[in-house]
């Protein structure tokens, strides 16, 4: 049974007279500055010159400075700009002002373990990762909750990276949920299988096969929609909260029963064979490569298929339906 960390466990002392840098204030950027500051820690925002988030930071009441400037000022960087800018940014932003006993952390451990960055041996690596997108962390920790966190300890060079990683992970909010130790190859390598394989690229498939089937046998679309996009949430939540069998106890007999018979013959051995590929391409690095080579060129490949999918008729149709769902808070 694996251990897990609670705020108990955590000393936020640890943390108390140093300067925390985040760098970035997009989704996780500015859950993780509001909420740190919020508990006591001083905070500071890295970013570029003239970003568009520049302002918002400021008019919530934190300190703002390029990024190379709040990484020199800082004693805990935390990097949580996208995985394909972070090897450019650390180039030029980071590693010019590192200086020893430093500690530089991830919020995912795709560069370190990829080996996008190479940290001097004199600083710590830490990787401190909600599991759950930045809006859900900030609401999490302003409803006196948390979003469970995962935290890594690469390079220890002070003796103390674990208990700073803990620390960070209590003032985001994370210890009140619970905090689980792994390693960055763990992370990472299971993170991409699980986004590729099952919560976006398996989920999203499914979805739209369904409806596409549906629609070929003449169906309605708005009916589609409802039965094989809509619904998944309902079944999420179920899941959620009390698992696969709660999810099981919650639906029709029928549906349970259809479960059970059915599931298989959509996820076949042959499906999971793919999944044992797919894993295979991540943990030799294949599809890492194959991403930032794509990144190098413009993503000509990733654009096509962004417009590609947006025009898919699910998504037309579930956006004419989800503008009369008053309860639902439009998406930006």
């Amino acid at each position: 049974m694996a251990i897990m960390f609670y705020e108990k466990d955590c000393d936020l002392s640890v943390l108390k007279g140093k300067t925390i840098a985040i760098i970035g204030y997009g989704s996780q950027g500015h859950a993780h500055a509001l909420n740190a500051k919020e508990s006591g820690m001083k905070v500071i925002v890295g970013l570029y010159e003239g970003s568009a988030s520049w302002k918002r930071a400021t008019e919530a009441g934190l300190s703002v400075k390029v990024a190379k400037d709040a990484a020199e000022a800082a004693d805990f960087i935390m990097i949580l700009i996208n995985d394909e800018k972070q090897a450019k940014l650390y180039q030029e932003s980071i590693k010019p002002v590192l200086k020893p006993g430093k500690t530089l952390a991830f919020a995912h451990g795709f560069n370190i373990h990829f080996a996008q960055i190479i940290p001097p041996a004199d600083i710590n690596v830490v990787m401190i990762a909600p599991k759950g997108p930045g809006h859900t962390v900030r609401e999490q920790y302003q409803a006196g909750a948390g979003v469970p966190c995962l935290i890594a300890v690469h390079q220890d060079a002070t003796g103390d990276a674990k208990r700073l990683a803990l620390a960070y992970a209590a003032a985001i909010g994370g210890a009140r949920a619970g905090v689980l130790e792994t390693t960055f190859e763990e992370e990472t390598e299971t993170d991409l299988f699980g986004e590729q394989a099952v919560l976006c690229g398996g989920v999203s498939a499914l979805m739209k096969a369904g409806f596409e089937v549906l629609v070929e046998a003449g169906y309605q679309p708005e009916s589609a929609y409802f039965e094989v996009m809509h619904e998944m949430k309902l079944i999420i939540d179920l899941v959620n909260r009390g698992g696969l069998s709660f999810m099981r106890f919650s639906i029709s007999d029928t549906a349970e029963y259809g479960d059970y018979v059915t599931g298989p013959k959509i996820i076949t051995q042959d499906t999971k064979n793919t999944m044992r590929q797919v894993l295979k391409d991540i943990q030799t690095g294949k599809f890492a490569r194959e991403w930032i080579l794509e990144n190098q060129v413009n993503r000509p490949h990733f654009n096509r298929m962004r417009l590609i999918e947006a025009a898919h008729p699910i998504e037309k149709v579930g956006k004419e339906l989800r503008s009369m769902m008053t309860w639902l808070q439009p998406a930006k």
